[in-house]
Order: structure tokens, then sequence, then C-alpha cells
């Protein structure tokens, strides 16, 4: 399923073009939902204006009547009409509108798209199961580092599947194995729903042999919730859906938990709709026969599926090279810092100073450094008391992609270090122990880096390129010149012996 059969030609996202600059809106007509997601421009990191989902069923019972519920065709209609409203009150002109497997299956699905398209007042794309595959490969690309696995996306009707490998999308397949779809052909039986699931799923074997020791990018709402009730069964102290990671094991025993239990025992099981709680067990059933079929290295759970797939197909090649992280901590750096100039300095600057040590920093450390560096003002205008935990709440809760939860730990320590001091005991437990001894390490080397970078420079740029910082003879070495020889105080000579203990160096300032 290549990239240039079905994508439309792009529209450039660069900083100088005005539809890049402009909102724009998706309106995914499921057969669960009924979604609307306003954005605030088309860019890498896209960051949602307003969201708002209605569950309106128009998928169920279409399997065996053949045709969309009157009922849910009443609720599907009546929401389009407010979106439509909705989007003329934030003023956004781009609408895409797409349809999935409800109204791709029903008899009266064409009815329903001429009425849905009269409401919310533009054209409606039906997607066939082979294009959603192909915008939900996608979404998991523009959400994910290098990507590598095969893409999952559950909804209320069906179940696509498609290889993802970088930027490169494989051939897709679609089921009729959705929660609505399942919950219909079985007559609400969950036992029933497995042999059903078994059958079918034999057939993606092209797509599932390829798994092994790879990732699983689970994306739909019924994993999703899935995964919130798996963190609250494992006490999990970050509550962010995407980048989730979960070990095959520790799924499949909970996917067997969730399969024989009245979900309403579940631990957490408030925060899932009432609409989705039936669901809940479906969405276990084929999640678990993925799992012993495929034998990923993980299942990572991803909040980015069709609708930002069908955002990143419309940006320019360049634009879709860019690393969504990066682009995003881009964005709040020149929000929130003082000198947005700056953390480009700092980058330039820990470079040449992480390069001279031993011990090589991978690709991926390289770019949480360099994004941590563009996060290391933002909390500027807290007060200095809590600059640190601030830094942690906007960073931890951040709607970022393109990083794992152990990354994410890494750049509120690394900035909360800056803050607060590199001693160890400082940090939080639950960082800690999310990022993992590397890079815990890595963070205390980075926050020790930037007590000094910030103190020498006030945070403004086009200062720190004057004040190299290396390794020499063993020891790290500041160097002031010689005209600004009244930086080198007490304070800045603090700083720095601070950032050799963290690496077991001595630190000196010399002024030349």
């Amino acid at each position: 399923m290549g990239l240039s059969s079905t994508s439309p030609m792009p529209i450039s996202a660069t900083a100088g073009d005005a539809p890049a600059r402009t909102p724009v809106a998706i309106i995914d007509i499921g057969s669960n939902s009924v979604r609307l997601v306003a954005y605030h421009r088309l860019t890498r990191a896209p960051t949602p204006l307003y969201n708002e989902k209605v569950l309106c069923g128009l998928g169920r019972n279409v399997i065996t009547t053949g045709r969309l519920n009157e009922e849910a065709v009443r609720r599907a209609l009546a929401a389009l009409a407010r979106f439509r409203v909705l989007c003329e009150v934030m003023k956004i002109d781009r609408v895409f509108v797409l349809a999935t497997a409800a109204a791709r299956d029903a008899e009266n699905g064409p009815d329903f798209l001429a009425a849905a398209e009269a409401a919310c007042g533009h054209p409606i794309e039906l997607l066939s199961g082979r294009r959603e595959a192909e915008l939900s490969a996608l979404g998991v690309i523009s959400g994910f580092h290098a990507p590598d696995g095969v893409v999952g996306d559950l909804g209320g009707g069906s179940l696509e599947l498609v290889d993802v490998r970088g930027a490169t999308v494989g051939q897709g397949v679609t089921m009729p194995l959705g929660g609505l779809a399942l919950q219909d052909l079985t007559g609400g039986s969950p036992k029933k729903a497995q042999k059903i699931v078994r059958d079918h799923l034999k057939k993606a074997a092209p797509q599932l042999e390829t798994l092994r020791g790879r990732s699983f990018y689970a994306v739909g709402g019924t994993w999703r919730a899935l995964a919130r009730l798996h963190q609250a069964a494992r006490l999990y102290p970050f509550h962010v859906m995407h980048g989730y990671c979960v070990e095959p094991s520790d799924e499949l025993n909970f996917l067997e938990v969730v399969e024989r239990v009245d979900t309403a025992l579940l631990a957490d099981v408030e925060t899932i709709s009432e609409a989705r709680r039936p669901l809940l067990a479906y969405g276990a059933i084929v999640l678990e026969e993925i799992i012993r079929i495929g034998r990923p290295r993980e299942v990572a759970i991803s909040a980015s599926g069709v609708r930002e797939g069908l955002l990143y197909e419309q940006l320019d090649r360049e634009t879709r090279a860019v690393d969504p992280l990066l682009a995003a901590a881009s964005e709040l750096n020149v929000l929130r810092a003082r000198s947005p100039g700056h953390a480009n300095d700092l980058i330039a600057w820990t470079d040449r100073f992480v390069s001279a040590l031993d011990g090589p920093e991978t690709a991926d450390e390289r770019r949480l450094r360099h994004a941590a560096c563009l996060l290391s003002d933002i909390g500027w205008r807290a007060h200095p008391d809590y600059r640190g935990e601030h830094s942690i709440d906007v960073i931890t809760q951040g709607a970022f992609v393109g990083i794992d939860h152990p990354g994410r730990a890494y750049l509120a320590l690394a900035v909360y270090f800056r803050h607060e001091g590199v001693a160890a005991e400082k940090a939080s437990p639950m960082l800690r122990g999310l990022a993992g001894p590397r890079l815990f390490e890595r963070a205390r080397l980075l926050g020790g880096l930037l007590r000094v970078a910030f103190p020498v420079s006030a945070g403004m740029a086009g200062t720190l390129p004057r004040i190299p910082i290396g390794v020499a003879d063993g020891k790290v070495l500041l160097t002031i010149p010689a005209e600004w020889r009244a930086l080198a105080g007490e304070r800045i000579l603090g700083r720095v012996r601070g950032l050799g203990r963290v690496i077991g160096l001595e630190g000196r300032v010399e002024v030349g």
C-alpha cells in the first residue's frame, strides 16, 4: 500500500503558507462514536484546540440487520449539526469529514451520508478498509519516533492491521472484528466471539507473522480504555495514554481477567463511559489473540490514528521528516522562554561538552537532550519556589508525541534538576523509576550543565558561545572571557563543581 497511490497533493506546512497557519478540523464518523477535533494549525506536532465526542453507536446491529439504527442516525446527525456550528464559532474553514465501517457496510449508508453532508456542511470521504488501515498507519508514523511493527486500529465495526517500518506503510487488511460487530454477531457472548476472532485472524497471517520481536501499536478507544484500566491495576503513577508500553505476558494476564470478571469490578472502571464498558471484553479477546499469534516485543498504546494520519498526509515531504517531539518542544520554547534563541545555544553548548565525555550518547538520547534544552526555560514565570515542580507538570502532562514514558520522565527530571539541584535524592521516585538508571543519570548530567549555563548567560541568546565548557586534563573546565571576569564568582564555581561531581571529575573556572 504505497503512499503515492492514494495520497492527495500535499499542502505545504511551512511558516510562510497561510493554510498552514490557520486552524483545521476533522470530523470522524465512526461505528461507535462521532468526534470533532479542531487543531490550532497544520504542523508536524498539531495541538488540539477543541475535542468533542458523542457515542452514537452507528455500527450497532448493522451486521445482523444490514441497516444503521434510526436512533443512532438521529444522534449522529444532531452531533454533526452541532459540530458545524462549533467550526463556524472557531472560524475554521478547512474541515475534513471521514466516515468508516458502519456507513460503508449498511444498506442505508448512502442515505445517511447524504443527510450527514447536509448536517455538517462539508463533503464526506467514505474510507475503504484499505484506506482506513493506511491512515491509521500514518497516524502511528506521525506519533512515534521511528516506529517498527504492526498497527492495529480497533473501531466499533472493524479491525485494521497494517505493517509499518519507519515512514513506510505496508499492505493493510480489514476484518469485521470491531466491538459492536462482535457483540452483534455473537448475541452479546464474548465466549462465542473467541472462535470468530481466531478464524478471522488466521487470514491476517501476512501481517501478524512479521510482528515477532517488534511492537504492536494499539489504536482505538476500546484499547485505550483497557490501557487505562491496566494502569489502575498496576497502580501506575502516570496517566498519559500515548506511548504507554506493556510487556505481552503482563498484558495477557490482565486481558484474561477482563474477559472473565464483571467489568464493574475492575479498578478505575468509572473513568470509562458506560456505553464503552460492554465492549471491553471484545477488545480484550482481539488483543489477546493478536499477542498469542504475533508474539510482539511490546504493546504500545497510540493516541494517534486515522485523524492524525490524515493531517500528516497533508504535509509536504520536508515537514513530514521533522521530529515531532522537537517540533512541539520548539513551539513551547517560543511561547514560554525568556529568550527562545538561548535554547539553540544550549543545544550546541551541550553538544560540545557531551561529545568530549567517555561513553557514547545514543541517537535517541541526543534528541531527548535537545528537547530538554528547548524546554529548559518554560518555568521561568512561575514562583521561584515552584519552578521545578511547575516544569515537571508541564512536561509530564503535555500533549507530546514521538516520545515514550521513560523519555518523558527524563525531560521532566532534567529541567527539574536545572531548578532544584542535581542531588539524586531530590528526584521524584516515580519519575526516577520511569526513567530507569541510565536516563536518570543522563538527566542529572544535563541538569548540571543547565545549572551552569543559566547563571552565566542570564538565559539570553548569544552569550554561551563565548563561554565554552569542556573536559580537559580530567577536569570540567568553564572558560569565561576576560571582559566578563566578574561572572567568575563562588556561585559559578559551585555550579561547575556540582556538575563535576555528577561525572566524578573536579570542576574549575578559568578566566582567559
